[in-house]
Formats: C-alpha cells, sequence, structure tokens
C-alpha cells in the first residue's frame, strides 16, 4: 500500500502579511486622497461639511467591520496569520472616527465646548457615537504589545468592549440620518452577522461569568 500523501495547503508568510499592511496603507491613503481632493476641489454638495462628516463616519464604520472581520475569515481560511492585520486595520478605524470627530467639532461647532458637551449629552445619537469612540480611543492605545503583555488577561477582556461599539457605530449612523435609512440598516445587519459569527465566544463568556459568580456565592456562604 502507498503512503498517504500529506495535503499541503497554502500559508500566508510573514512577508504576505507585510504586503498585505502595505495593502492596507495605500487603501486608506488613497481614500485620504479622495477625501482632501474632493474638499479643496468642491467635490462635495452644497453642504459640504455634512458630507466630508457622512466619508469619514463610513469610513470608520468600514475599517471596524473589516477589522472585525479577520478573525472570522482567518478560522474559516485556517490562516492564523491574518491577525496580524487587525492592529493596523483597528488604528484606521480609530484614525477615521477621529477625523469625523474633528470634523463636528471645529467645523460645525467651532470649538465651543460648552456646545459640545451639551450636544452629546442631549441627543441620543451623539451620546452612543461618543461612546464608541471612546471605546475605539481606549483600544487603540493599549493596543501594543507592551500594553498588551502588562494588561495580561485583563488585555483581552477590555478589549471585548469592541463589540459594544461594532453594534453602537451603525446604530448612531441610523439616527443621525433623516432620510434614507437603508444604508444604515444594512449597516446593522452585518454588525449583526459579525457579532453572530462569536456567539460560541459570548456563550463561553456567560459560563465564566456563571461560574465566577456561583463560586463567590459557595465561598460567602
Amino acid at each position: 500500500m502507498k503512503p498517504q500523501r500529506e495535503k499541503h495547503f497554502f500559508k500566508l508568510k510573514p512577508q504576505h502579511i507585510t504586503w498585505l499592511k502595505v495593502a492596507i496603507h495605500a487603501v486608506s491613503l488613497f481614500f485620504l486622497t479622495v477625501l482632501i481632493l474632493q474638499t479643496f476641489n468642491g467635490g462635495f454638495s452644497a453642504d459640504p461639511v455634512k458630507d466630508i462628516e457622512h466619508f469619514t463616519g463610513k469610513a470608520a464604520l468600514n475599517t471596524l467591520f473589516i477589522t472585525m472581520l479577520i478573525s472570522p475569515l482567518a478560522m474559516y481560511l485556517k490562516q492564523g496569520a491574518l491577525v496580524k492585520t487587525r492592529r493596523v486595520l483597528g488604528l484606521y478605524s480609530f484614525f477615521w472616527a477621529l477625523l469625523h470627530l474633528s470634523v463636528y467639532v471645529s467645523l460645525d461647532l467651532g470649538f465651543d465646548w460648552g456646545l459640545v458637551g451639551e450636544e452629546i449629552t442631549q441627543r441620543p445619537y451623539l451620546t452612543i457615537g461618543a461612546i464608541s469612540w471612546l471605546i475605539l480611543l481606549l483600544l487603540t492605545l493599549t493596543s501594543t504589545q507592551k500594553l498588551q503583555r502588562i494588561l495580561g488577561a485583563h488585555w483581552q477582556k477590555l478589549h471585548n468592549w469592541v463589540y459594544l461599539a461594532l453594534l453602537l457605530s451603525p446604530i448612531h449612523y441610523l439616527w443621525s440620518v433623516k432620510s434614507g435609512i437603508t444604508e444604515p440598516v444594512i449597516y446593522i445587519a452585518i454588525a449583526s452577522l459579525l457579532l453572530l459569527s462569536r456567539r460560541d465566544k459570548f456563550k463561553r463568556g456567560l459560563a465564566n461569568i456563571r461560574a465566577n459568580r456561583d463560586q463567590k456565592t459557595t465561598t460567602s456562604n
């Protein structure tokens, strides 16, 4: 009997990951160039500020979705190295979110910080948008390997807050539009699918929470 030949599957190598990161930078810088050219060449409508806010907000949302797609895609394709692209994608998601907020604060509200606080606290869609932004800020600040080592197990718990940002961001988009809700609803559906793909992880998390709660109850008794 002839020995069965082992199946050799293509595996991503470090150089492939490097080129993927180069592609991510190139695509992101391309869209940033498009934004700059449209801004200074009158490529937007009669309300360019709203158009720029819309452009940067959608860019942040799209990049966040791609970031969250990496893990299930890596698992499905059995390409664990693919997760090494998540950090650069996450940083670009925050970059676009930072531009989005900066345009709103500077061009829409004229750096009136009192008005900024008032708007965020009185408008629900801005409240959840601010929560999502703060989550992305926190995750960006703690995205380095050094902080990952320092935080240990707490790092993963902290970065699980991205799921809340994933859910709130498209809701922020839906509540911010006055008409044409089809696109925001599609974003909410995609976010729901991305969360659904992690249902086993959520189940394990809930099981651990229950186990810890039961253990504390037993100890206290």
